[in-house]
């Protein structure tokens, strides 16, 4: 079901702050700059910061899937609860969560525009 890690969202009440900080830790700017959600692009992964997301929950990983209502579906009949509704976030993009069973939060992104950057060939030689 799972195609690989996507993004991990972390609660962001003061999201100035949180930007600001990731900035400085990242040498960058956002990649996605709103007062509703900020993303910054590392390695090919987004790190997203997101000032409506409770503390509690502590930082969300988002599982890439081909299809996020199915994933959810899915997910539910294996035992998990439901946490965050199934959404439209734009550009094609659709994401949910699940309690797991164990009592953590798991999240599936549906995001047709999700490509990770090439990687370079490894180098030759003995040891390698």
């Amino acid at each position: 079901m799972f195609l690989g890690l996507r993004t991990v969202i972390h609660p962001a009440p003061d999201l100035a702050a949180s930007t600001a900080w990731f900035r400085r830790v990242l040498g960058e700017e956002p990649s996605f700059d709103e007062p509703f959600y900020v993303g910054f692009e590392v390695g090919g992964y987004e790190l997203g910061l997101d000032p409506a997301a409770d503390p509690a929950d502590g930082p969300v990983s988002y599982w890439g899937v081909p299809d996020a209502a199915v994933a959810l579906a899915e997910l539910l009949a294996a035992g998990a609860a439901p946490h965050g509704e199934l959404r439209d976030v734009g550009g094609g993009i659709r994401l949910a969560t699940v309690r797991e069973p164990g009592g953590g939060v798991l999240g599936v992104i549906e995001n047709p525009h999700f490509a990770l950057p090439q990687a370079a060939a490894a180098p030759t030689g003995p040891g390698r």
